[in-house]
């Protein structure tokens, strides 16, 4: 992209190239100077839900009018990132997306409200399947704790103790008789 946010940034994936092509001079994150794109440190690393297409260049890239994009906005399909002035920022997932609405509505011929419907619940399921991998993920880390005290309390047993037998019980009578003072 040039200083004033035009150009062309590249191809999003499952296009033609990579994420964030002409985002700058090949520095990390794309930006003169190696720094990021908040002014952080260097290593600042584009990913697709990285904000860096403007209207016009999402527009073109999902193939839809910018006007599409903006009522897809207001309609909560496609929401993307603003920037202080308030200006939309596209990323590469923000393009997928608006190009499986455009696909419903064309080619499955579902209206927009059943397809915000349908984005909705996808976002939820995937949520949910988060939810489940972090679930057994605490479910792992405390059987390996569950398992690690176990052995700290095995390792703590005294080792100078016997095991216990138990004895044979007899029916013997034994008479005691105290010692009488002379004998």
């Amino acid at each position: 992209m040039d200083g004033n946010g035009t150009g062309s940034p590249g191809q999003i994936p499952g296009g033609a190239g990579p994420i964030g092509v002409g985002l700058g001079t090949g520095l990390p994150g794309g930006l003169p100077g190696g720094r990021g794109a908040r002014g952080g440190p260097a290593g600042y690393q584009l990913t697709e839900y990285t904000p860096v297409y403007v209207i016009s260049v999402a527009a073109q890239l999902s193939g839809l009018h910018p006007q599409t994009l903006r009522q897809y906005d207001r309609l909560g399909l496609v929401c993307p990132d603003r920037t202080a002035g308030r200006g939309r920022r596209y990323s590469a997932r923000d393009i997928q997306q608006l190009r499986e609405v455009q696909r419903l509505s064309q080619e499955d011929g579902i209206n927009l409200a059943g397809i915000k419907r349908i984005i909705e619940l996808e976002n939820q399921v995937t949520a949910l399947q988060t939810r489940v991998a972090e679930l057994q993920g605490e479910v792992a880390n405390a059987g390996v704790a569950a398992t690690q005290r176990e052995a700290a309390v095995h390792a703590s047993y005294r080792r100078d103790l016997v095991p216990y037998q138990q004895v044979q019980q007899s029916s013997a009578l034994v008479v005691w008789r105290p010692r009488r003072r002379g004998e």
